[in-house]
């Protein structure tokens, strides 16, 4: 596989925490904790379910550029509740600009040292040992910048995360160009057909300032190829807000799935307004739960 990051992003991090050994006792609900990763206190949120069994699937749920862990309010602990698995909010650290991130590999981020691809795979392995979750059943999810780490977790750790799905995400050229990804998994985009940040259309020339980046269908399309779809199925959601065009690519590699929700006329969001996001989201992963 060629280079993950681009020169001066890549750093390895070393991991320190103390031994675990069996699980731990798991708190029901919602914990804040921390971890030290290359020297940094990096903080996070889990919530876990009552009652959550032993093997459990495990969600990241990563926010936006300047925002925060603080993401309840798009129902993914009430679909936690309703189908068994945990979730972990993890904070972005501040780049240069002062603003909360994950750092993808923007213009603007090219003096950025952390490795946010290192950090989220440790993560995954402390929070898998600590409460007994599932190695084979980790997803990710993620909006905006969130969704831009969603790609990038496809394109460089397909071995610690099942899928991925980007909400609102982009594809930034650099890993189109510069990224093949050791094996298949599958994806799920929901994107706005009128987002102005993270345009459906692309930004090849970088008008918006965030690198150049790849049109959605271009970006979801690669995903289709790598997995070996060979079937579209296309249906249209009920209406809540704006029509969604489910694009549905089926008949992958070992059952993989890419989907592609297309929000006619909807904006930079969660589509929360548009659809249960997070129950969507979960119906994608759980296909792919073993």
């Amino acid at each position: 596989m060629k280079r993950i990051l681009p020169i001066g992003i890549l750093l390895m991090l070393s991991y320190s925490l103390p031994a675990f050994g069996t699980s731990s006792p798991r708190p029901a609900g919602m914990t804040v904790e921390t971890c030290t990763v290359d020297g940094l206190e990096r903080t996070y949120r889990l919530y876990l379910p009552e009652g959550v069994p032993d093997d459990a699937p495990l969600v990241f749920v990563l926010h936006g550029y300047g925002g925060n862990f603080n993401l309840d309010r798009y129902g993914m602990n009430e679909a936690a509740d309703r189908h068994g698995f945990a979730v972990c909010y993890p904070q972005g650290v501040k780049d240069g600009r002062g603003k909360t991130c994950w750092n993808v590999g923007y213009p603007f981020q090219a003096d950025m040292t952390v490795d946010d691809v290192s950090f989220l795979c440790e993560l995954a392995g402390l929070l898998q040992d600590k409460y007994g979750l599932s190695r084979k059943n980790t997803f990710c999810t993620g909006m905006s910048n969130g969704g831009e780490m969603c790609y990038l977790l496809a394109y460089s750790r397909p071995d610690v995360f099942a899928a991925v799905a980007p909400v609102s995400g982009l594809t930034l050229e650099w890993m189109y160009r510069d990224c093949d990804t050791p094996a298949p998994i599958p994806l799920f985009e929901i994107h706005g057909t009128e987002d102005r940040t993270s345009a459906w259309e692309g930004d090849l020339e970088n008008k918006g300032g965030w690198g150049a980046y790849l049109p959605v269908e271009i970006a979801v399309g690669y995903w289709v190829a790598a997995n070996r779809c060979v079937r579209e199925q296309t249906d249209t959601l009920a209406l809540r807000r704006h029509p969604v065009v489910a694009h549905r690519f089926v008949g992958g590699t070992g059952g993989n799935e890419v989907w592609l929700y297309e929000v006619v006329d909807g904006g930079h969001s969660w589509a929360e307004k548009d659809m249960d996001t997070s129950e969507e989201i979960w119906r994608f992963f759980g296909r792919f739960v073993k």
